[in-house]
């Protein structure tokens, strides 16, 4: 990762909408505690070096406890610091799902996975078009419309977005 690019991202989050929490893996947990207030659901976080297995986060929710979540915690595979994005891949545990229908996303990704603009978050893409099966969400700041009037956020996902980057990964 070229230097700056966490540093970057975090600016670049935080102008799209996204507060960013930069932890080493070993303070995951407590930053997890922390952000997961109220009813959380999450699915795993595979191909990252943190877990879930001991926070207030139920994985593999059922549809009611989807319902009730205020906050979901989900992987990120990739960020796209110039545009401010997370790039959140369609997983067969439903992992959009969790990021779209509560009021708090928290997204998890390696500080690795910071790219500077679209044209690298393509050529991650064209790396691994072969192996990967699964949709891609680019998500840019909580859910907003102007259609009928005034910003509206939270209209249509998340009202609030936390990027939770792990430093050293």
């Amino acid at each position: 990762m070229p230097p700056g690019s966490a540093d970057s991202l975090s600016q670049d989050l935080e102008a799209a909408g996204v507060r960013t929490r930069r932890v080493r893996p070993a303070a995951f947990a407590e930053t997890i505690d922390d952000l997961a207030a109220g009813p959380a659901v999450g699915v795993e976080l595979t191909d990252l070096p943190v877990s879930l297995a001991d926070a207030p986060v139920s994985v593999d929710p059922t549809p009611a406890e989807l319902r009730a979540a205020t906050v979901g915690v989900t992987p990120a595979s990739l960020s796209v610091a110039g545009y401010g994005s997370l790039v959140l891949p369609g997983t067969a545990d439903g992992a959009e799902l969790v990021s779209l229908f509560v009021e708090h996303h928290v997204a998890v990704l390696r500080e690795s996975d910071v790219v500077h603009d679209m044209e690298a978050a393509f050529d991650e893409f064209d790396a691994d078009a072969e192996t990967a099966a699964e949709s891609r969400i680019l998500a840019t700041g909580p859910s907003a419309t102007a259609d009928m009037g005034a910003l509206v956020e939270g209209a249509h996902g998340p009202k609030t977005v936390t990027a939770v980057v792990l430093e050293g990964e």
